[in-house]
């Protein structure tokens, strides 16, 4: 089957869907493509957000506690604590929502289906759907497609560089009001995290893979030490992990008609590998772009689109990579251990902001 849409998107998180949102509302014809039978599902994130994408975390059931602070622990053993507010959601419940809005706006959403051959010449793709093959003839593709893109692989574009994740759903004895991070040795090329919500608990961390060879040795010690402390239960109620991509932007966030947005575009933030807000602003410009590039109300909405975002985000990132080249002279060393070392390279201290 042949099917002829103005933007085709590839990848249905929170960019995606974002992304399909915003060209389906100006009434383009949009085509969603995700590789999950359930979007979402099963959830690889920590699931917090900061507090200016609250609007987006009102439907029933996807706020799940709000975040005061965090506390952020020390080789040494030290601590400190500091503001940090935000929220901790349903992370599946929030991605379901953005794809049943633009659902909701005429966009037609393809699940369990997968992108298997990409023709940019033609701007052509072949989506292999439960129904049978699909091959969408596209004015505009959105890759929000994640940090092993397919798409990017398709253009000959380089890898991104990641770290890897791994989580357990934990009990909590009691609510806590705060998120909790680990700086150590132990987690190198990335931290330990606690996230409550509620009496659970997000539990995870994430290690670069050339210095750690195996991340469930240290999460399950981590584990451990907590329950011995009684700060979490020995049950672990779910298990996931992943891939965040930590190597910044990509060289071109357009390839021709080809915008990336999200994690597919390199937007997680290298140190704390947030990616949630980075990936809704970058999937609405990139919908946004497409509408007026299409429409024909800006000739260079695409080039603009990338500029807004380099604009927004690469100061931070930029920085973030400088903290993050700055630790790996000291990963597999003594000095891994020093609290001046670990302090420099986590945003949570005064340290982090601090020129060279």
């Amino acid at each position: 089957m042949r099917v002829e849409v103005d933007v085709l998107v590839v990848g249905l998180g929170p960019a995606g869907g974002a992304a399909a949102l915003a060209a389906a509302q100006a009434g383009l014809r949009v085509a969603a493509v995700e590789c999950r039978k359930e979007i979402g599902v099963p959830v690889q994130c920590a699931e917090f957000i900061p507090l200016p994408l609250a609007r987006y975390a009102m439907h029933e059931g996807m706020l799940q506690q709000r975040i005061q602070g965090m506390t952020s622990h020390l080789p040494s053993g030290g601590m400190e604590k500091s503001d940090f507010p935000g929220l901790m959601i349903d992370r599946a419940a929030f991605d379901q929502a953005l794809a049943q809005q633009a659902g909701q706006n005429g966009a037609r959403l393809y699940l369990n289906s997968r992108l298997a051959g990409l023709d940019d010449a033609g701007s052509s793709a072949v989506v292999l759907t439960p129904q049978g093959e699909i091959l969408f003839d596209y004015r505009l593709l959105v890759a929000a497609d994640g940090p092993h893109s397919f798409v990017a692989r398709s253009l000959g574009l380089p890898r991104l560089e990641t770290v890897h994740t791994r989580q357990y759903s934990v009990p909590l004895p009691e609510v806590a009001e705060n998120t909790e991070i680990w700086l150590s040795p132990d987690y190198p090329g990335g931290y330990a995290w606690l996230f409550p919500k509620g009496r659970v608990a997000n539990l995870g961390l994430g290690v670069d893979k050339r210095f750690a060879a195996d991340p469930k040795v240290a999460l399950d010690a981590l584990h451990r030490k907590l329950v011995v402390e009684g700060r979490a239960g020995e049950d672990i109620l779910h298990r996931t992990g992943g891939a965040i991509p930590v190597g910044g932007l990509r060289q071109n966030l357009v390839e021709g008609n080809v915008l990336f947005a999200g994690d597919a575009a390199g937007l997680t933030h290298p140190i704390t590998g947030a990616g949630i807000a980075a990936a809704v602003v970058s999937g609405e410009l990139a919908g946004q772009a497409a509408v007026a590039w299409l429409m024909g109300r800006e000739d260079n909405a695409l080039m603009n689109f990338e500029n807004i975002i380099r604009d927004q985000f690469s100061a931070s990132l930029e920085r973030a990579l400088v903290r993050r080249a700055g630790l790996g002279k000291y990963w597999g060393t003594p000095a891994a251990s020093e609290d001046r070392v670990q302090r420099r390279g986590w945003v949570a201290f005064p340290e982090y902001y601090e020129e060279p």
